[in-house]
Parts: C-alpha cells; sequence; structure tokens
C-alpha cells in the first residue's frame, strides 16, 4: 500500500511520534524514554494508519460520507478507541516484557491526560497530511518550498481523461445527479494516481489532468499502467454504476509529454501551472480520440521513450496535423490484451470498489 503513505512520511512520523512520547515520559516523570516511545508509537501510529486508510478502510468511507457534525463526532470516537486499544496493546507487551513494572490496571488503562496528549501529538500530523492530500504531494512541496516561484522549464508528462458522453447524462438527470457521477468517477481515479506517483493537475467540467516529472512518468510505465487501472477499476465496478446511475461511465484519455514552463501563480490562492506547446498537444491529442475512435491515445515522441507493459499492445494511427503546431504528430492507440485488473491484488480491488458503496 506505498501510495497511501510514504516511506519516508512513515518514517518522519514513526519519529516524530516516538519523539514525542520520549518527551512526555521526561516531562512527567524524569526518564522512561523507551517505554514513553513504545506507548507513543502504538497509540499514535494507528491513528495515522487509519487516517491514510491502512486500517479501517470501510469504517473510513463512512465517516467522511456523513455530515460535517457527524464526521467530527464520529472521527473523534474513532481516535479515542483506537487510542485505547494501542495503549492496551503496548502496556501488554511491555509487561510481558518486564520493561513495565507497575500492576496490570495502570499497565493497560490510560487516564485521560495520555489520551488528549496523543491527540495532540497526532492532531498536526493529520493536518498536515490531508493539506498535502488536498493539494497533491508534488504541489503541497512545491508550495512549501517555493520551488516555482519563479518560472522553472522542466519535462512531464500529461494525462488528459474525459468523460464521453457527459452533456447526453445531464440532459437525462439533472446537474445534481451529473456532478455526484463526476464526484464518484474522480474518486475512482484517485487511487490508480497515487499509486503510480502522479499528481491530479485540476479538474476542468467533465476532464481530470494527472502529471508526472518526466522521469517517474516513464520509469516502468507508470502513466500507462495509471490509465489502464482507472479503466479496469471502472470496469469491474460495471453492475455498481449501472445500479446507481443507470451506465457504466466511458473515458477517453490521451498520454504526452514533453518540455513545458511551470510557475506558482495567485495571491490569495495559489497554485502551480504549466505552460507551452506540450500541454495544448495533450489536449488536441485527446481531441483525436473522437476523430479516430480510439480510447487511448498517446503520442509517438512520448512512446519512444517508454518500454510498454506486457499486457498493452501499439496500433500506429499515423502522422496528424495538430491546430497551432508546426509539425505532425505521430499518433497511436493503445489497447489492452489481457483481462481483470493490472498489478492488484485482491485487497487492493475491494479498496477501489469501496467508494461505491450506498450510504
Amino acid at each position: 500500500m506505498r501510495w497511501r503513505f510514504s516511506r519516508f512520511e512513515f518514517i518522519l512520523s514513526l519519529l516524530v511520534v516516538a519523539g514525542s512520547g520520549v518527551a512526555y515520559a521526561w516531562a512527567v516523570y524524569g526518564d522512561g524514554a523507551l517505554i514513553g516511545a513504545t506507548f507513543a508509537v502504538f497509540v499514535c501510529m494507528p491513528i495515522l494508519a487509519f487516517e491514510r486508510r491502512l486500517i479501517l478502510r470501510r469504517l473510513y468511507q463512512k465517516i467522511h460520507s456523513l455530515p460535517t457534525p457527524g464526521f467530527l463526532l464520529s472521527s473523534v470516537a474513532v481516535y479515542f478507541a483506537v487510542e485505547n486499544l494501542g495503549f492496551v496493546a503496548a502496556g501488554t507487551v511491555l509487561k510481558l516484557t518486564g520493561v513495565l513494572q507497575q500492576n496490570w490496571a495502570d499497565a493497560v488503562v490510560p487516564s485521560f491526560e495520555v489520551l488528549l496528549y496523543a491527540l495532540v501529538v497526532s492532531g498536526p500530523i493529520i493536518f498536515v497530511l490531508r493539506v498535502r492530500e488536498l493539494l497533491g504531494r508534488d504541489v503541497f512541496l512545491s508550495l512549501l518550498t517555493g520551488r516555482y516561484r519563479k518560472p522553472v522549464q522542466e519535462e512531464r508528462v500529461f494525462l488528459f481523461i474525459d468523460l464521453v458522453g457527459s452533456t447526453s447524462f445531464a440532459e437525462r438527470f439533472g446537474d445534481l445527479k451529473t456532478q455526484e457521477f463526476l464526484g464518484k468517477l474522480f474518486a475512482a481515479m484517485a487511487d490508480p494516481v497515487l499509486r503510480y506517483r502522479g499528481t491530479i493537475d485540476d479538474y476542468i467540467g467533465d476532464s481530470a489532468i494527472i502529471s508526472w516529472p518526466f522521469d517517474r512518468a516513464v520509469a516502468d510505465a507508470a502513466c500507462i499502467h495509471c490509465i489502464f487501472d482507472i479503466l479496469a477499476a471502472i470496469e469491474a465496478d460495471a453492475g455498481r454504476w449501472k445500479k446507481d446511475y443507470g451506465e457504466v461511465p466511458r473515458l477517453r484519455a490521451a498520454i504526452h509529454g514533453g518540455t513545458i514552463v511551470a510557475a506558482e501563480i495567485g495571491v490569495d490562492k495559489h497554485k502551480i501551472t504549466y505552460f507551452g506547446d506540450t500541454v495544448n498537444t495533450t489536449s488536441r491529442l485527446e481531441g483525436f480520440c473522437r476523430t479516430l475512435n480510439r480510447q487511448v491515445l498517446i503520442s509517438a515522441d512520448l512512446l519512444r521513450r517508454i518500454r510498454l507493459p506486457d499486457f498493452i499492445r501499439e496500433e500506429d494511427l499515423g502522422a496528424h496535423e495538430v491546430k497551432g503546431r508546426g509539425q505532425k504528430l505521430g499518433v497511436l492507440a493503445l489497447h489492452r490484451t489481457g483481462h481483470g485488473l493490472q498489478r492488484q491484488d485482491l485487497q487492493q480491488h475491494e479498496e477501489l470498489r469501496a467508494w461505491a458503496k450506498p450510504g
């Protein structure tokens, strides 16, 4: 589950939590660094694991579907329950190993102050992780470090995904139902994007724009795996889509990469935006999906720098004129040769299904 909690995030969180336990032990008791660190890790890390959806994933989905008051109360209740279980586990381990000399009641029953301290420690970490998730990992770090305060030229790969037939859907079901439909669709995209370390840069109407630094996108064909995992996840939940919305989403997608200029813009609201021919060409390439009647297209320029996964075959569609571009663009269609979800085990598949559960 590395897309949920990167190794760096895990180690950093572990050190912060353990350090807080050591600080608490020294401040309150004057010693007991090992005991303090152990209790802190057992009490706080499960809360972070819950927030990163590593444990109790369905409960997490249920809580986050509640109105704000219910969400807040439910979250606090879960936190206290998880903290108590963690404290019991830590006390049991320390007692059985002989590190803790207290009686069993003191070893496994936390005081209110300890639980409150655990929330105080976990709270800021959860806040940072949620802001990071809201903005996207790369955008969060870039805004934090000021990397794009001045325009920077770099290579990126873009994946444009467009929903087919959204206008007719809105005419039949109305704008509110359409927005709900799009929300579920974009939610289904999130896991594959995180898994392959991409960033959802923007949602424009019924379209999503996803990007990667170039090296990350071409390594193990991450950008290609991403779009086909999205398509496979939707296909796997076709029954749920039909039941809830009367149809299964049909997508068009285009992948292209090259040199762009990235810059931080805005005054009250800051964001990272990308300029250049690469972005425009990807948009035009996505438009070719309609005229060429293909679902997934990739530029020949990008494909030359990627090793295709075994389950994908290419179809050469020749060179095409691109509006605003001085030279023709080689275009290829990508097709899946196998069946079923790629590079996902059953547990991951169940997680992809969880978002569609009613209530």
